[in-house]
């Protein structure tokens, strides 16, 4: 029912929908994050993720547990990529299964805002002058 991943390798967003897919799901929500060129102006050249693997994992699966519990999730998967990322490469995917799409909206809604505000995963934004560690939310 819930498929936890943190890894160092580029993130397939199939895999992450395979992961979900139930003959009970009505709706099937993904979320892909992607690294955009910009920020606040800035060109971004790169990003770079880091993460206390221990407690990001227990994180995340605390998430997917409580969305489980929130709403009739029949399925979740969240997975998140560490190390140094391209622009348009993909740091995060989350996929929700539920009978019916509302509840699947808002319980990967939840993750990925959840996920953001209390994971360990910390992102570097590197720029032509200079790099910078962000908070998780902007």
């Amino acid at each position: 029912m819930i498929d936890i991943q943190l890894s160092d390798k580029t993130l397939n967003p199939q895999t992450c929908f395979d992961s979900v897919v139930s003959e009970a799901a009505g709706g099937i929500v993904t979320f892909v994050g992607t690294v955009r060129n910009q920020t606040k102006g800035k060109t971004v050249l790169r990003l770079e993720f880091e993460a206390y693997a221990p407690m990001a994992i227990k994180e995340m699966q605390k998430i997917a547990e409580e969305a489980a519990q929130k709403w009739p999730v029949l399925k979740i998967a969240i997975y998140h990529r560490v190390g140094i990322l391209e622009v348009g490469e993909i740091p995060v995917v989350i996929a929700v299964a539920c009978a019916h799409r509302r509840a699947a909206f808002e319980a990967c809604q939840f993750a990925i805002d959840t996920l953001k505000e209390t994971v360990p995963i910390w992102k570097k934004e590197f720029f032509e002058d200079g790099e910078v560690w962000v908070a998780a939310h902007p």
